[in-house]
């Protein structure tokens, strides 16, 4: 008898350490995926907007030239042409800003637009590191301080490693022990940026469409290689062509796959989006209670009515709700790729 409990006790003790070990290697795991991914997404769009300029300041420069050969007086013209160009780039420079300011943007100076070699136009992804750096800190603590009457951090995580699982397996039965740690990795993740914005000094990652976009593309890549792998090639295909078993299937498959195949590529972008839209909208609502607040006390106090706290509640309800809205459609989403004996 006690050969036998001390058999379990030891089995429950390696399947709690493979599955803590598991969890912290995909949180690190996500973040290197979400962060190399921003990194190419932030590169191409930095290469669209060095053009863009390139190519105004090209037009602007002509322009001048052009009015000022045409009346004649090409120095005044030039003169005012430059003075516009510049108005307008100061302008650009302190224009409006929809956000609270940061840490980096306090250190580094503000731009309303930051290129390439700011450290500004970096900040997104170097929070979204932040914030996959401390979960992963987080969870490695409570992996190596584990013990058989837990401690405060290592029940809570427990606690909440069992709520996911419980979740998870309503949607993918057999699979969840598979794909929890990716999923519950996303949810602690997407969590962990979202509230950041509700911090002084610190900002939602998530207000940025770039992460959120590499968070559904790891999705997307992920759906497809649990399709393939567990439906094989031709199953995939016989899934995106909408399973046809009959005439009418055949005769309609046309139609079909064309429809799952633009459904495929929507889902990604529908997450980001979401996501993207939602946390943005929550920061413009914390900005705009900031300046209300600052606008009653007028210019003699340099502190405002902190009319943003009343609004952190609904923040961290909205930022609970968008983070586990993310991660159930993402779990549907790789429900549908599975073989229905996975269901």
């Amino acid at each position: 008898m006690v050969s036998r409990t001390t058999q379990y006790t030891k089995q429950h003790i390696k399947t709690a350490k493979s599955s803590r070990t598991s969890i912290w290697l995909t949180l690190g795991l996500l973040s290197l995926l979400t962060l190399s991914l921003s990194l190419s997404l932030y590169g191409v769009s930095s290469a669209d907007e060095s053009k863009s300029h390139t190519a105004d300041s090209m037009m602007t420069t002509s322009a001048s030239t052009d009015a000022g050969h045409e009346h004649g007086s090409t120095d005044g013209h030039a003169t005012d042409a430059g003075h516009a160009t510049e108005g307008e780039h100061a302008e650009g420079e302190h224009g409006e800003s929809h956000e609270l300011p940061n840490i980096i943007s306090i250190i580094f100076g503000h731009k309303a637009n930051p290129t390439i070699t700011d450290i500004q136009y970096w900040e997104n992804v170097i929070f979204a590191f932040l914030a996959g750096l401390f979960l992963v800190v987080v969870a490695q603590r409570a992996h190596s301080k584990r013990k058989m009457i837990p401690g405060r951090l290592q029940n809570v995580v427990e606690m909440m490693v069992e709520f996911f699982y419980d979740f998870f397996y309503g949607m993918l039965g057999k699979e969840t022990k598979r794909m929890m740690p990716l999923l519950g990795s996303l949810f602690f993740y997407i969590l962990t940026m979202n509230l950041m914005g509700l911090i002084p000094f610190l900002k939602s990652p998530t207000t940025s469409i770039n992460i959120t976009i590499s968070l559904a593309i790891i999705i997307f890549l992920y759906s497809q290689y649990v399709g393939l792998k567990g439906l094989g090639f031709m199953g995939w295909v016989d899934h995106l062509a909408g399973s046809p078993r009959d005439v009418t299937g055949w005769v309609l498959v046309p139609l079909m796959l064309p429809i799952h195949i633009i459904g495929e590529f929507a889902k990604p972008f529908s997450l980001a989006a979401r996501l993207f839209g939602n946390i943005t909208g929550e920061d413009i609502v914390i900005f705009a209670l900031v300046g209300i607040g600052l606008s009653l006390t007028g210019d003699s106090l340099n502190v405002g009515i902190p009319f943003q706290v009343l609004f952190i509640p609904l923040g961290l309800l909205f930022s609970v709700i968008q983070a586990l809205v993310f991660t159930i459609l993402s779990t549907i989403y790789l429900s549908l790729m599975l073989p229905q004996e996975g269901h």
